[in-house]
């Protein structure tokens, strides 16, 4: 993880800082499509906050007239491509992913100890844990000059087989709670990496719950080809219920009626997301293209919201009451012509990365796995951000440091992009999606379960007993009953700190140092849990 909030935030990030200088030549050239235009007709000392965007100037025609491509159109490329425009979660979602020169797909390795697990019984201290670290890195090799290896840590892999074990202890607890003996355990990982996390899972749930094992189905869900053949060499021949499956989960489309789990540990801080920005002038938003000439170099400019998932997002950020982040002053007609006469006020508002893809995630949830239980895991804020709000960090691991970026216009393929997420928000926009209705719904699961049933009580749904709704309840599923065999509805989610998640389903006694510091506890401060 990169923010921990200790002295050895180093030898524990994800993606450690560095104050080492950036590479110029690794990022493109960058010009807005207008500035042709503002130099032969501005003075060079024009001053402007929002220096991209004059709304009195009309972007360059040959950049307007690029082709309009997405991330998907993008995977037969084999180097990125020129002449083509894309909103900026396709630009990010190719650099990141594109299967022949995307970041993942080409450069990202995965940071596993070659050796036994970590003692951290036999540690004296952090100070220890943090050497321990830092030997075990050392074991990669020296890098090589320019972009190496671009070499990460999980929380999975520093803590193996510990936090591995925590996750399986929450799940098997509420399987065994609401669905055991009834129904098998089904679940679903994206983003599963080397696998560790899994084998972790699998191996504890064997050895500890060994009647829940024989009724375990776990399912991977891998963009990656390199990866998802990595998992099927590790995980099948110890686990014959590991089924692996090459695919983005954006393009998943069958439907799985059972109860399951679906686990999102360290992924949707990968997610690509779209740039907004919203006029002072109207108070209406703009979304972002980003624009490649012949030579390679970036342009952008903004037109109004014509993206269809752009637009949901809006929507749904206004239904639920979540304000943009303008300047509360604006908000009123008279203040905001006041300040749009002011001399070199801005025209726009700082750009705003929104996440758009991971909307798309919880339409995915709601339509194909209608019986699901979130467990996800992610940054909650971290630092070194590039300018804007909700802003990613942009960097690359250099002879064996981190290299911060100041602009997403970096080489594709040679450099994460990463965001954190807001996880109030994220609850809000999670439970809101699953409550609205689906397409083709039937009163009874499509396949025979125990918890369901056709008796009218249920069929007539959660207003047959009483009107009343628990806030903390889900309006229920017609045709499913609860634990409790009424329909009352799934508890709603929750979010909990990592500290507050660890401490209540992990085995603390094991990672705990003999000076009494517990790094599975004390560390990733800047992480979250949705569950």
């Amino acid at each position: 993880m990169r923010h921990l909030g200790t002295p050895i935030a180093r030898a524990l990030a994800r993606r450690p800082r560095s104050t080492t200088p950036a590479l110029p030549q690794l990022i493109r050239p960058f010009t807005s499509t207008t500035t042709a235009l503002r130099a032969a007709k501005n003075p060079k000392d024009r001053i402007n906050y929002n220096p991209e965007i004059f709304f009195d100037e009309a972007p360059d025609p040959e950049h307007t007239s690029y082709a309009r491509v997405t991330a998907n159109d993008l995977e037969r490329h084999t180097k990125p491509p020129t002449r083509v425009k894309m909103l900026v979660r396709d630009f990010i979602e190719d650099s990141l992913y594109n299967p022949h020169y995307g970041y993942f797909p080409q450069q990202a390795t995965i940071f596993t100890s070659a050796g036994d697990p970590i003692d951290f019984r036999a540690m004296r201290d952090s100070v220890e844990f943090q050497n321990e670290v830092a030997k075990r890195y050392s074991a990669y090799g020296a890098e090589e000059e320019g972009p190496g290896r671009q070499i990460w840590h999980t929380p999975t892999e520093l803590f193996k087989p510990y936090y591995g074990q925590a996750i399986a202890q929450c799940i098997v607890s509420e399987y065994l709670l609401k669905y055991f003996p009834y129904e098998d355990l089904t679940i679903y990982e994206i983003g599963a990496g080397n696998g560790t996390l899994a084998m972790d899972i699998l191996d504890f749930i064997r050895d500890e719950y060994p009647e829940v094992y024989e009724r375990t189905h776990y399912n991977i869900v891998e963009i990656s080809g390199r990866l998802a053949k990595m998992q099927r060499k590790l995980l099948v021949p110890r686990h014959s219920c590991v089924n692996v499956t090459h695919q983005s989960i954006f393009h998943w489309n069958k439907r799985e009626p059972a109860p399951c789990f679906f686990l999102a540990m360290e992924v949707i801080d990968n997610f690509a997301h779209d740039m907004i920005r919203y006029d002072y002038r109207t108070l209406e938003p703009y979304q972002a293209l980003i624009t490649v000439d012949a030579k390679g170099d970036y342009g952008i400019y903004y037109t109004l919201v014509t993206d269809p998932l752009i637009s949901s997002f809006i929507n749904l950020r206004r239904r639920l009451g979540h304000p943009p982040p303008l300047p509360t002053i604006l908000k009123n007609p008279s203040m905001r012509s006041i300040y749009n006469r002011l001399p070199f006020a801005p025209n726009l508002s700082m750009p705003e990365y929104i996440p758009t893809r991971l909307l798309s995630l919880l339409r995915t949830l709601r339509a194909h796995f209608p019986r699901h239980r979130l467990l996800l895991s992610d940054f909650s804020a971290l630092p070194d951000t590039i300018p804007g709000v909700n802003a990613p960090v942009v960097q690359a691991r250099v002879r064996g440091k981190a290299v911060a970026c100041s602009t997403l216009f970096v080489h594709p393929g040679l450099f994460d992009i990463f965001f954190p997420t807001d996880f109030g928000r994220l609850r809000d926009m999670y439970e809101h999606v699953l409550a609205q209705p689906r397409a083709g719904d039937r009163a009874v699961p499509s396949a025979p379960s125990p918890l369901a049933s056709s008796a009218s009580s249920l069929s007539a749904g959660a207003g047959f007993f009483s009107s009343y709704q628990p806030r903390n309840r889900r309006v229920p599923l017609d045709g499913v009953a609860s634990a409790s065999g009424l329909p009352v509805g799934e508890r709603k989610s929750s979010v909990f700190t990592h500290a507050e998640f660890m401490e209540t389903y992990a085995d603390l006694a094991s990672t705990r140092l003999r000076s009494g510091e517990n790094p599975l506890v004390d560390y990733y401060k800047n992480v979250k849990f949705l569950f």
